[in-house]
């Protein structure tokens, strides 16, 4: 089997790999700071059953990373994957400007890549992103083994930050 013909395994980072719980007093409040925020993703703790799950996924799929990080984030995000032991994959990430809700962007992404791919799971935390792909036929695993905070979750679906 090709590289290119394995299915792709799509996981999130926030929430799903990356523990994201320190850093998300920073959406706190009526003023969100979403530069403090992205700014300490790095220092994130990995969440074992994502990094679990995206290694036994590995075995026999090409790995994909879906995010609602901003694009300016990429070197960051690169390194952080890197000192986690995961595996080297496409990260696809949400342009600067973009604002749009997580189910919107990240479904595009996900119809992108099966067009011409199998895509065999999306790993997410994000109920909404869960439910419309799952409604556009993806198999979805949902990554509750971490707890988002109201704001983090209104800011998601609000704000399109995430």
């Amino acid at each position: 089997m090709t590289q290119n013909s394995r299915p792709l395994a799509v996981f999130d980072l926030d929430g799903t790999l990356a523990d994201s719980g320190h850093r998300q007093h920073f959406l706190e409040g009526p003023k969100r700071d979403w530069d403090g925020f992205f700014a300490a993703a790095p220092a994130d703790p990995p969440l074992e059953q994502g990094v679990a799950l995206c290694l036994a996924a590995a075995e026999e799929c090409e790995v994909v990373y879906l995010t609602g990080r901003p694009e300016r984030c990429r070197a960051d995000t690169r390194t952080w994957l890197a000192e986690q032991g995961l595996p080297e994959g496409a990260i696809h990430m949400r342009p600067n400007a973009d604002r749009r809700p997580a189910r919107t962007t990240k479904l595009e992404t996900l119809r992108g890549l099966g067009r011409t791919r199998e895509v065999r799971m999306l790993v997410d935390d994000d109920e909404l992103v869960c439910d419309a792909a799952e409604r556009a036929g993806f198999r979805v695993v949902r990554a509750r083994w971490a707890t988002a905070s109201e704001a983090l979750k209104d800011a998601q679906e609000r704000e399109g930050r995430t």
